[in-house]
C-alpha cells in the first residue's frame, strides 16, 4: 500500500481512468491477471475516479442469431468470458463504464481479411454464423465519448451496424477482390471465446451522440487494403 500510496502522489488527482487491455492471446490464468486483477488493482489505486472498463461481446453466449442488447443475458461458456464479467462487477460496483467491444479490425488488423488472403479461410459449417465487429477508430470514439460525456454508468454494446455471416464477410472480400470464396469446412469448437452467434445493438451507445464513421465491414475493406500488412 505504501508504493500505491507514493504513484498516487506521483499522478495526482485522476476523475476516471480506461482499463484497456490485452490478455497476449493468453488463456485463463492471463485473463485473471490481466482482467480482473488489473481492474481490482485499479479501482484501489484510484478510489475516487470513475473506472471504465474495456470488455468484449463475447460475453453474449447466445448461438442461435438472436439480436443481443445490455439487457441480455450474458451467460458466456468458456471460463475466460466468465473472467470478464467479473471485472465488468468490479468497474460497475464503482459506478463505472463497462464498454463490450465486438471483434476490432482496423488498419494493418483484420483476422478475416488476413485468412482470405492468405488462402487459409473457411466457411465454417457453411459460414452461416452471426458475426459483430468495430473499426478499431469507431471504438476509440466510443470510449473517448463515454468518459468525456459524462454517459450514465453502466454497459454498452460498442458494434458498429452491420451484424453479418461469416459467408456475408467473405462475400464482399470476394466480390471487391474479384476471387472465389473460400471452400466450406466445419466449425472450430475450442474458439478461446467459445462459438457463438448473435447480432449485437449498438442503439444505447448511439443515444450519447456517438455514431460509426464505419458501419459496416464493407465500407471500411478499402482502407484495409491499403495497409502494408495485415494481421
Amino acid at each position: 500500500m505504501v508504493e500505491m500510496a507514493a504513484l498516487r502522489r506521483q499522478i495526482g488527482s485522476v476523475t476516471a481512468f480506461v482499463h484497456c487491455a490485452s490478455s497476449g492471446r493468453g488463456g485463463p490464468e492471463a485473463y485473471r491477471e490481466v482482467y480482473l486483477k488489473g481492474m481490482q488493482t485499479l479501482c484501489a489505486l484510484f478510489p475516487d475516479a470513475t473506472p471504465l472498463f474495456v470488455s468484449s461481446t463475447s460475453v453474449y453466449g447466445q448461438s442461435e442469431g438472436e439480436w443481443v442488447d445490455e439487457t441480455s443475458s450474458a451467460e458466456p461458456a468458456p471460463e475466460t468470458g466468465r473472467i470478464l464479467l467479473a471485472a465488468e462487477k468490479v468497474a460497475q460496483q464503482a459506478s463505472g463504464w463497462v464498454a463490450r467491444l465486438s471483434g476490432i479490425y482496423g488498419p494493418g488488423r483484420s483476422v478475416y481479411l488476413r485468412k482470405f488472403l492468405a488462402n487459409e479461410a473457411s466457411l465454417e459449417a457453411g459460414g452461416t454464423r452471426w458475426i459483430n465487429q468495430i473499426h478499431r477508430d469507431d471504438a476509440a470514439r466510443a470510449i473517448f465519448q463515454m468518459v468525456t460525456t459524462t454517459a450514465p454508468p453502466g454497459i454498452y454494446n460498442v458494434s458498429d451496424d452491420t451484424p453479418c455471416t461469416q459467408r456475408e464477410v467473405y462475400e464482399w472480400l470476394a466480390a471487391h477482390l474479384d476471387l472465389p470464396l473460400p471452400p466450406e469446412g466445419p466449425s472450430n469448437p475450442n474458439r478461446k471465446r467459445g462459438v457463438t452467434s448473435k447480432r449485437v445493438q449498438n442503439g444505447k451507445l448511439r443515444q450519447l451522440g456517438w455514431q460509426p464513421t464505419f458501419p459496416s465491414y464493407l465500407a471500411a475493406i478499402g482502407t484495409l487494403l491499403e495497409s502494408d500488412s495485415i494481421r
